[in-house]
């Protein structure tokens, strides 16, 4: 059985979420040992482009993958 576009839309945001919560907390740690001082609503809105990014690669890839057929019935 495959998943629905909006089944694979729900997946792909909760992932999202999630890897969200760690981008932006590794914004607010990482970024000052680079030397790039930033305030939590810049490293907010860095994480948003990314999210966007990623949020798009994501379901993208989940719905080019969930069309081929790897011998499933």
């Amino acid at each position: 059985m495959s998943q629905s576009r909006f089944g694979s839309f729900v997946e792909a945001v909760a992932n999202i979420v999630v890897g969200f919560a760690i981008n932006w907390s590794a914004n607010m740690l990482i970024f000052p040992i680079f030397g790039f001082n930033v305030r939590a609503s810049q490293a907010f809105e860095i994480g948003l482009i990314f999210t966007g990014i990623s949020l798009a690669r994501s379901f993208i890839l989940r719905r080019y993958f969930n069309g081929l057929k790897f011998g499933n019935k």
